[in-house]
């Protein structure tokens, strides 16, 4: 390959260990690093980031990307190399409008917030935590400056996560959503409820471990370029194409926190782990957005690991595992339990139909602060209210509301790829059931071979290489849309609940 692109690609490599050095300080930090580690963290993940910035934004790396670009001028557009060079430069040019001070003090920043968001939730202590969501607040506001918007500060911060969306989009969509998911799960709080009780009862943490590890593992994570470690906040990190690992949490008196959590954070794995390898090294070698990203994880979570077929293939196991427990429980009993629909107050233990109002609330809460119409201050009143109207449910107090997430310790923006992962992992698993009609059967026989092997050559191999809008039609021939979802919904809580109006 020609002289400049090799220097480019050279160079980026360099970018990239760097970068993916502060993710393993990262990594370490929410699961084995001392407390009392936070500050000198803070200090190690600023120089990393700085320096990174540095190296990316320089001159240097806009002069190789031109050369690279007029020796590679030939090359179709979905070519690795020509999307090499096509999405750093769309990061370059973002990047270089953001100071490398600046880089340094939201990295220091949201090492040290993170630290005190989790003491504050343990405490339930908002006060503690009240200056650094303002700092954030101030961060995300300058960072959306700096990247420049021409309509809403949002605007910027989204184009980040989901390249080709605005703050307008989002709202079409969620309003969609409102109004389909507002009557059904009013409707079904109105019927027989389910019993879920088989749920909560005493499960030993490490069969827990033993019995997610295995699922994942039939899903195709794989565990020789991984690994799964406990934190508080369960999340998916790649430190390399062979190194993706996952965290999860535990609760011994309830079954579903760490099986669909580790479920969850599993599809973000495969996801990472499938990346073409052409890609490595490079701001292309890793998941196309957060919305994509979410897709996986709800994909695999929820419209595989929470269906029928999946418990046809893998509840005499999960019986085996806690036959006290669960050995006189029918496969209906816990099916319906693992998909029970009930307004919560923690996103993260919401059911399926109700999670995308936790959304929802969050989108709405992040843009008034951004447009200043909310202050930090009346924030905890403002989730309660939220909370109350969407899903009729108060928190008793911060820790249970407005503390129970650590996003707001390092930025904002970052919500609606939750949202937006429901609603394309359902279009996505449309077609690709549609292509291979005879998943579902598979997945009843606890195999996920086709499921996983179409999503790896439809999806993941692509890594960052198409925008959003782009890459769903791609995937799945349509533009995106909320019906795929909708019909999921109604058919399966319609079956569970009883014909929906």
């Amino acid at each position: 390959m020609a002289g400049a692109y090799e220097a480019l690609r050279e160079r980026l490599r360099t970018i990239s260990n760097i970068g993916k050095a502060g993710a393993v300080l990262g990594w370490d930090q929410n699961t084995y690093m001392p407390p009392e580690g936070v500050h000198a963290r803070g200090e190690q993940m600023a120089t990393l980031a700085r320096l990174g910035h540095e190296m990316f934004t320089a001159a240097e790396t806009g002069e190789l990307l031109n050369a690279a670009a007029e020796e590679l001028s030939d090359l179709p557009y979905d070519s690795d190399d020509a999307s090499i060079i096509r999405i750093t430069r769309r990061d370059y040019e973002r990047q270089q409008r953001v100071p490398a001070p600046f880089v340094a003090e939201m990295r220091r920043h949201g090492s040290e917030s993170r630290q005190v968001w989790v003491e504050a939730r343990r405490t339930d202590d908002f006060p503690s935590f009240k200056p650094f969501l303002q700092n954030t607040v101030r961060l995300s506001r300058e960072l959306a400056g700096y990247y420049g918007y021409e309509e809403r500060p949002y605007d910027a911060l989204i184009n980040v996560a989901e390249p080709g969306l605005k703050t307008t989009d989002l709202e079409r969509i969620f309003g969609d959503l409102k109004r389909e998911q507002t009557p059904l799960i009013k409707e079904i709080a109105e019927r027989e409820q389910v019993d879920d009780s088989v749920l909560h009862q005493p499960f030993d943490e490490a069969k827990q471990e033993a019995f997610g590890r295995m699922v994942v593992e039939r899903y195709g994570y794989d565990f020789n370029r991984g690994r799964l470690d406990r934190t508080t906040h369960p999340f998916e990190i790649a430190l390399a194409i062979d190194d993706v690992r996952l965290t999860t949490r535990y609760d011994p008196n309830f079954l579903s926190m760490s099986l669909f959590g580790t479920m969850h954070e599993s599809g973000h794995g495969m996801y990472e782990q499938g990346v073409g390898r052409g890609l490595e090294g490079t701001p292309v070698a890793r998941g196309a957005s957060g919305g994509f990203h979410e897709s996986q994880s709800r994909l695999w979570e929820n419209l595989v690991g929470r269906s029928r077929p999946f418990w046809e293939a893998f509840y005499p196991e999960l019986q085996k595992t806690f036959p006290e427990q669960l050995g006189g429980a029918s496969l209906d009993t816990f099916y319906r339990a693992v998909n029970k629909v009930y307004p919560s107050l923690i996103r993260v233990e919401a059911d399926e139909l109700t999670y995308n109002m936790h959304i929802m609330l969050r989108f709405e809460l992040e843009n008034e602060l951004l447009e200043e119409r909310l202050s930090v201050q009346d924030a905890p009143e403002a989730w309660r209210r939220k909370m109350d109207e969407y899903l009729g449910v108060t928190p008793p107090n911060d820790r249970l509301g407005i503390l129970q997430d650590t996003h707001w310790a390092t930025g904002l923006g970052g919500f609606p790829n939750y949202a937006l992962g429901n609603v394309f992992g359902a279009q996505i698993w449309e077609k690709a059931v549609g292509d291979n009609p005879g998943i579902p059967d598979e997945i009843g026989q606890g195999q996920f071979e086709t499921l996983l092997h179409w999503l790896q050559d439809n999806l993941y191999v692509h890594g960052r290489k198409f925008e959003t809008k782009e890459l769903m039609e791609r995937v799945t021939g349509k533009p995106i849309s909320t019906e795929p979802y909708i019909r999921y919904l109604r058919g399966k809580f319609g079956e569970i609940y009883g014909r929906l109006s």
